[in-house]
């Protein structure tokens, strides 16, 4: 790698901190009880990976990129009626989470666009598009990761709209905001003709909190220093007759289900730092799908069968916006690329400095890929990042 040239685009970046400020409210209504927020959300990466390009995909990799590009608006009215619409823009993706490309198409896409209606703590209704209610890693807010990102290997099989999906979700606070839960009615695959069933995708999910609550419907990977948090939650997701085996004969239909377990801990001591652990296993099943005669291309590869989980530290210093994180991800592949029983550990390391809290925030990270089996498209690799956080 070229290294001063990757040095000075990140000096680069570090020039463009300067103050972020608030996004643009308007009330309306009588007493002004209704409430409108606009939002822009911007990652902007410098990416190099030493493998990728060349003729024969060993040459090293760099690119620009937006890892989210997003505007948001925000409303409320009362205490009773929400909405909340997010949209999306990206171009010209040229490096995924394993592989490298030529580059993806430009999209632009609604990711959000969610019906809110409270009753009060306890009994909340969620109707529209939105993050399903599976793994904590899933619902943890893009922008407040304690790493560079979430797991990129979390994402259940089978989500036609991947993270988020349409549908229903009751939730709320019990017992002092001590217990959350969470009841979701979703299309999940919804794709009529290829599967043997359209059917809905059925979860529910639950945390204890033993510290300070976590009450809201979304988490976070730190709160940096503000709240003590011991959390440990669960959840479960199902659907039936999701996909074929055998998709020439259209025969042997499988179910999906899916379990997972976390736990998160923040605790920050005065005059010491912030201490933050986080760690999460989650198995997705699909009868084995794999194995079949011609099994649907959805059940394989890394959104297909698998199990796998993570471990995440983090340290933040007492006196200074600077905090150190460490991640361990370790997943299981029926099939990834062709390879049966594929193995995948992923290590990285790094910083984040809160230069106006998460408003403004410059984030680097190391990170190295290893296989168990490496194949044409399995190779192990490095990538640096370094990315600057606007939310404006």
């Amino acid at each position: 790698m070229k290294f001063s040239k990757l040095l000075t685009a990140c000096a680069g970046m570090m020039l463009l901190a300067a103050p972020a400020f608030a996004g643009p409210t308007w009330t309306f209504g009588p007493e002004d009880q209704g409430q409108l927020k606009l939002e822009y959300k911007g990652q902007f990466q410098l990416n190099v990976r030493d493998t990728g390009s060349e003729a024969d995909g060993e040459g090293d990799t760099a690119e620009f990129n937006f890892r989210r590009n997003r505007i948001a608006l925000m409303g409320a009215y009362g205490k009773h009626l929400g909405l909340y619409v997010q949209t999306e823009y990206t171009e010209d993706v040229n490096m995924g989470p394993l592989t490298v490309s030529d580059g993806s198409d430009n999209e632009f896409q609604l990711l959000d666009a969610v019906m809110r209606f409270r009753y009060d703590d306890r009994v909340n209704l969620w109707v529209g598009k939105y993050k399903y209610s599976f793994s904590r890693e899933n619902l943890e807010a893009c922008e407040m990761p304690l790493t560079l990102d979430r797991s990129l290997l979390i994402r259940a099989p089978l989500a036609s709209e991947g993270t988020r999906d349409k549908g229903v979700t009751l939730w709320g606070n019990l017992f002092d905001q001590k217990f959350q839960y969470r009841i979701d009615a979703m299309n999940g695959r919804n794709d009529s003709s290829s599967s043997p069933e359209s059917a809905f995708r059925y979860g529910a999910r639950a945390h204890v909190t033993l510290l300070d609550p976590e009450s809201g419907h979304g988490y976070k990977g730190t709160y940096m220093g503000e709240k003590k948090v011991l959390t440990i939650g669960a959840a479960y997701q199902m659907e039936q007759d999701v996909a074929y085996a055998d998709t020439v004969a259209q025969t042997d239909a499988v179910d999906y289900e899916a379990w997972t377990v976390d736990l998160f801990f923040e605790y920050p001591v005065a005059g010491v730092g912030t201490f933050t652990a986080s760690t999460a296993y989650a198995d997705y099943d699909l009868d084995d799908a794999y194995q079949g005669a011609n099994p649907d291309s959805l059940t394989v590869g890394i959104n297909g069968e698998k199990n796998g989980g993570y471990v995440k530290v983090g340290y933040m210093l007492p006196n200074m916006p600077l905090q150190f994180f460490a991640r361990s991800e370790n997943w299981s592949f029926a099939n990834l690329d062709g390879i049966y029983d594929q193995e995948i550990d992923w290590y990285g390391g790094g910083f984040n400095y809160y230069f106006r809290g998460q408003d403004l925030k410059l984030t680097m990270e190391v990170s190295k890929v290893d296989y168990d089996k490496e194949g044409p498209n399995c190779e192990d690799f490095v990538t640096f990042t370094t990315q600057l956080q606007l939310i404006f």
